[in-house]
């Protein structure tokens, strides 16, 4: 029998569309990621096919005043490469994921000098292996990636500044210190303060959740398509 606690070293095929799910309400694993998920990672590419990675801040919600799908929005410098990248090609690809990544102690005597993978010694005693074990396990065992229209809100307009209102208190959260003994200690609710800075010249982008992908950490693939309603279908801008 395979060690249950090992990846499987093939995966299933899935170059074409795989076991897709259609419905007019996301998934629950998928409303599971972007509601736990701290970051999501946007991947953006320019007209000469040069791809780029960026670890976003973001807020999930399941529609807006102005747009009846589920919304996923986020803030940008105007001067990144990032925003270059969507202002020439607005197509993206997002992943989000809500478990804890930490290599797990590796099998052979010289892991080639990872540094993540603590030695098997250090998980042989039951206090160390509880302790890792809390470190590696999963909130969850799968993740998303979501494909679609990246779009800049205009500067100064009723949208972008609802969008980042709720972006803000979305990424405001109660800070803790951790004192020398290990114990936390709550902090004042006034000191609640956001973890990112929503400058003036902020440039705003949303991305409609309609499309993408389900993974497991086992190399499963589902795909799945938000069906629009007569409903979404109906409202434009809110109306």
């Amino acid at each position: 029998m395979a060690d249950s606690l090992n990846p499987p070293l093939s995966y299933e095929a899935s170059a074409s569309t795989t076991h897709q799910h259609e419905a007019t309400s996301l998934p629950s694993e998928v409303v599971q990621c972007l509601k736990n998920s701290r970051f999501l990672h946007l991947a953006t590419c320019d007209n000469d096919l040069t791809p780029h990675i960026s670890l976003m801040s973001y807020t999930y919600l399941p529609s807006t005043p102005y747009d009846p799908y589920p919304t996923i929005i986020m803030t940008t410098n105007p001067t990144s490469r990032k925003t270059n990248h969507l202002l020439s090609n607005p197509r993206v690809s997002l992943l989000v994921h809500d478990w804890v990544s930490h290599r797990p102690p590796t099998r052979t005597p010289n892991p080639g000098g990872r540094d993540g993978s603590p030695p098997p010694a250090a998980s042989r005693s039951s206090l160390a292996t509880m302790l890792l074990n809390l470190n590696t396990s999963a909130l969850s065992s799968i993740s998303t990636t979501i494909t679609g229209n990246a779009r800049f809100l205009e500067p100064g307009s009723e949208e972008e500044d609802w969008c980042k209102e709720r972006h803000l208190e979305n990424n405001t959260f109660d800070e803790e210190e951790i004192s020398m003994f290990g114990q936390r200690q709550p902090q004042d609710p006034s000191q609640r303060r956001p973890s990112l800075a929503i400058d003036d010249d902020v440039r705003v982008v949303i991305v409609q959740v309609r499309e993408g992908r389900i993974a497991d950490w086992k190399g499963g693939v589902r795909d799945w398509v938000l069906l629009p309603t007569s409903e979404q279908e109906q409202l434009v801008n809110g109306v």
